[in-house]
């Protein structure tokens, strides 16, 4: 294994897209990015479903910030790894969770 700082971990379904297909792509994709640049210290995970998206998926997290995203696509990957991974800048637009701030679904009354 090699040296990282940082671990992304992304679902690959098969709940969040259809068979899970299109979650292996994008999970596919990010580690040809990761790849591409051998100063970044990534590892990457793929899991099964973490029971965040609500089919909004796929959903990736990143330690150890602990910020989530959903719905990746080939732009939010690019993104992803180049403001957050690459330019320490996490991509605001794309979060919808962090690590100790809140729960996805507010508690019912």
């Amino acid at each position: 294994m090699r040296t990282h700082t940082r671990h992304v971990f992304m679902c690959v379904g098969p709940r969040c897209t259809e068979n899970g297909e299109r979650a292996q792509a994008m999970f596919e994709l990010m580690g040809e990015k990761i790849d591409a640049l051998p100063e970044l210290r990534v590892k990457r995970t793929r899991t099964h479903c973490m029971v965040a998206c609500r089919a909004q998926g796929p959903v990736l997290v990143v330690y150890p910030e602990g910020v989530w995203y959903n719905r990746v696509d080939e732009a939010a990957v690019e993104r992803i790894v180049t403001e957050h991974l690459l330019g320490d800048e996490e991509v605001t637009d794309l979060i919808f969770h962090r690590l100790g701030e809140g729960d996805t679904c507010p508690a019912e009354e």
